[in-house]
């Protein structure tokens, strides 16, 4: 299952003036029973909760006070996660009046239009304390303190992931704490604030749309809902769309030829991952992802990484593991593959993660006909991404429950039909021109065949913006300033000396090439960056620009790419650019 946690707001959600029905105190025990958590968001004290709802207990945890305060039904046990109000506050909004005035450990609530009083006391004594509205209520909580920072503090305490939260809510004080969840719910009383940034909104109201709402998780686990919201980008389609893999989706296999980019393309496919917060596991038979942030590596040439490690590294909801074999011999990674893939299921079935497996190498880790193998694997890919040059090597079951591929290289068309068949879609491609590098082809089972340009990982984007802002292109992909006349020979190999070189530039010699649409060209071409050339070749169009003007439009748009994203030596100050 993926939604292994319900988090629902109170009064308004759960509650109609104050009272959860019988019906929805059975829906959400019929959630409890199906092994998943129960998390209470609330913006009311402890004191007053508990004394309007007696079946508090069946929380696993709540969140009281607008994510100031947790507090665990099964132990008592209350905890501040935010500083308590300055007395001067308090005693200020006593003397004038403030009516009615509730204090707890450390929200202080009042009702419009106190906001006013409220809102000058803290100008007056200089406070950063924020006032936040939950329909006509008016709570005032330190800075940064709201529903979403108080259910992520919950949520460690469970061991969880707010990926695999669906939230629901109804009014303004809601909305941060259901956008941080994978699926975040409106009730149909909803504000129209709340209904807008839904995800999904129930047809039936309060306690009664929350009821509707664990129908359906427990039925489909929300499997027909769309949450575009969360997509990892794997590249662009010829007509400039996107493609995305759906994180909750059925797996991907990405197949080529050696050294066709499969690393380069799971590269940036898992930097998205770790860049939206999804937990990841990769398996890295040859050592080709040591380098690969925001992960942690166990295992290398004289330490063999056991089962036991791995799992104990993703104990912890925040920690990437990448698994390097490089100590295990070869014909014991299908063993060490057999025992680790039934401890992954069993720590999603309890805690929906860790969201993906990644397995290089794939034809390695299920051979062909190795049924063993595949048993105690689970058979299950969901959440799996196979990478292999041997597709055809794999075992079948591995790609029975994977729907959709990436085929670099320069044998797509066998690839792509291996892969139909053994998913039970025989089909025929028509895969028309050879691949271009970065280039790769995506097939989804169903779907058309598409020739896409590939995502380029965050590293490999910042080598591309370090060589070409302070590299050397070469010789014969330098550019070179000569003039109408060709008494100039003045040679550019990066973007630096572009700059640095064309601001003395007369405008004479800065125009002759302008005109001829010669900066455009060189950026395509020699720099590799169609964006860049684009934009500038509409400058280059653009007439009515005088030298200095055009000169400064094209160096804004340098500056823009390849000064904010480049890393060592920059294009600005020191290096001359201005």
């Amino acid at each position: 299952m993926w939604f292994t946690a319900l988090a629902s707001d109170y009064d308004g959600t759960l509650a109609g003036d104050g009272i959860v029905k019988a019906s929805t105190i059975a829906a959400l025990q019929d959630f409890k029973k199906s092994g998943r958590k129960l998390i209470l968001v609330t913006g009311r004290c402890l004191k007053d909760l508990k004394d309007v709802f007696p079946e508090l207990p069946i929380f696993d945890i709540v969140v009281a006070e607008n994510g100031a305060v947790l507090y665990d039904p099964s132990t008592k046990e209350e905890t501040a996660i935010a500083t308590a109000p300055p007395e001067s506050f308090v005693q200020a909004l006593q003397e004038a009046c403030v009516s009615p005035l509730e204090l707890g450990k450390v929200i202080v609530a009042t009702w419009v239009p106190n906001e006013i009083i409220v809102i000058e006391i803290i100008r007056k004594l200089g406070l950063e304390h924020q006032v936040i509205f939950n329909k006509t209520a008016v709570m005032v909580l330190p800075p940064g303190v709201n529903k979403a920072t108080g259910l992520d503090a919950a949520l460690d305490k469970l061991g969880l992931s707010r990926h695999n939260v669906v939230g629901v809510g109804d009014a303004q004080n809601d909305l941060a704490f259901l956008t941080s969840c994978e699926c975040g719910v409106a009730v149909s009383n909803s504000l129209p604030s709340v209904i807008e940034a839904a995800d999904m909104v129930t047809k039936k109201d309060r306690g009664d749309g929350v009821a509707q709402l664990i129908e359906n998780v427990l039925a489909t686990d929300l499997q027909e809902l769309s949450l575009p919201r969360h997509g990892v980008l794997v590249g662009t389609a010829s007509d400039g769309n996107p493609i995305f893999l759906d994180p909750r989706g059925t797996g991907l296999l990405i197949a080529g030829t050696s050294g066709c980019g499969k690393s380069t393309a799971a590269t940036a496919i898992v930097e998205n991952l770790a860049e939206k917060k999804y937990q990841f596991t990769l398996i890295d038979p040859e050592g080709d992802f040591e380098t690969l942030g925001g992960a942690a590596s166990i295992g290398n040439t004289q330490h063999a990484p056991t089962v036991d490690e791995a799992v104990s590294q993703l104990t912890d909801r925040d920690s990437n593991v990448i698994i390097n074999l490089l100590g295990v011999p070869l014909a014991d990674r299908p063993s060490f593959f057999g025992s680790f893939m039934p401890r992954v299921w069993a720590m999603r079935s309890g805690f929906g993660r860790p969201h993906w497996v990644i397995v290089d190498e794939a034809h390695h880790m299920m051979p062909k006909n190795d049924n063993h193998i595949m048993r105690a694997a689970g058979m299950e890919m969901t959440g799996v991404i196979l990478i292999t040059v041997h597709p055809e090597e794999l075992a079948v079951e591995s790609l029975q429950s994977i729907e959709q591929c990436l085929i670099l290289g320069q044998q797509p068309r066998e690839m792509l039909e291996c892969f139909a068949a053994s998913i039970g879609a025989p089909t025929i491609f028509d895969v028309g021109e050879p691949l271009q590098s970065g280039e790769a082809f995506y097939w989804r089972k169903g779907g058309a065949l598409e020739r896409i340009k590939v995502a380029a990982p965050y590293t490999e984007r910042l080598r591309h913006l370090k060589k070409y802002a302070e590299g050397d292109v070469g010789l014969e992909k330098s550019f070179y300033f000569k003039g109408p006349e060709g008494k100039l020979n003045l040679r550019v190999q990066n973007l630096i000396l572009f700059v640095q070189i064309a601001e003395g530039l007369d405008d004479q010699t800065w125009l002759f090439h302008l005109r001829n649409a010669e900066y455009s060209k060189w950026f395509g071409e020699a720099i590799k960056d169609d964006e860049l050339a684009t934009d500038t070749a509409a400058i280059e169009e653009d007439r009515s620009l005088s030298a200095a003007e055009s000169k400064e439009k094209i160096f804004d748009l340098v500056r823009q790419k390849y000064t904010a994203s480049a890393t060592g030596p920059q294009l600005n100050s020191a290096n001359v650019l201005p």
